[in-house]
């Protein structure tokens, strides 16, 4: 996989953490959007969507619409910035210490690699999500690719890759994203919405999209492990030793 954008989404309230700067808490000495963004140096453009007083060089930085809108409109307005010609977009969370390019490098792979076309697996009842308000597991299908939501569909491409952890629950916000799918799933969502993304879920914007799910099997600590809590930012400290 040739070149690729990367949207990083720094404009949620830590609520666990007291409504604190949650990006700009540093890990190993880096406030965490910056190792993030340290992770995707070769991505063209950089865009940040959030606030932030000082961001690396080159970085472009935006708000969602309106502020504090959710993940759905923070990734609509980091899109906005991206050209036409713009095939693939990173689409990740700004609390993604571990983050590394060599992960990038394996969803990129992953994304690109030659395989028989998936077919959506069949429709049921949505996995009930953990109690901790994580992703919902999602069953396996053919070649580790499955729609992002249940229901029937032809034979499709896959429309993205992202990691999943080690309980099978999928990270959709580290992952690399076809630009056309997501335009077209925002524009679906906005409609479905009566013109607002605000507080719409990622679920609801990956829905029909088939998604290729990559474990992580790479030396180091898992790429995709987030920072929610006080807890987190300390196990992150300990592996980014």
């Amino acid at each position: 996989m040739g070149a690729y954008a990367v949207v990083v989404l720094a404009g949620g309230a830590a609520r666990r953490m007291g409504g604190v700067d949650k990006p700009a808490r540093p890990v190993g000495g880096r406030p965490m959007r910056d190792r993030v963004l340290a992770a995707v140096t070769d991505a063209t453009p950089r865009v940040l969507v959030g606030a932030a007083d000082a961001v690396p060089t080159g970085v472009l930085v935006v708000r969602e619409d309106p502020p504090g809108g959710g993940p759905v409109a923070a990734a609509a307005a980091g899109l906005a910035l991206l050209g036409p010609d713009t095939a693939v977009v990173a689409l990740l969370a700004a609390d993604l210490p571990l983050l590394t390019r060599a992960a990038i490098g394996d969803l990129l792979n992953h994304l690109d690699r030659e395989t028989p076309d998936a077919e959506p697996a069949h429709g049921g009842p949505a996995p009930a999500p953990p109690a901790h308000g994580g992703p919902a597991p999602v069953p396996p299908a053919q070649d580790g690719l499955v729609p992002a939501h249940g229901g029937l569909g032809g034979e499709r491409r896959p429309d993205g890759a992202c990691f999943v952890d080690g309980n099978g629950r999928r990270q959709s916000l580290c992952g690399v994203w076809r630009v056309a799918a997501l335009r077209t799933a925002l524009d679906r969502l906005t409609v479905e919405r009566g013109g607002s993304l605000s507080g719409a879920p990622v679920r609801a914007l990956l829905a029909g999209l088939v998604v290729r799910e990559v474990a992580w099997s790479g030396e180091g600590p898992p790429p995709w492990f987030d920072c929610d809590t006080d807890e987190d930012v300390r196990r992150a400290e300990e592996w980014a030793r």
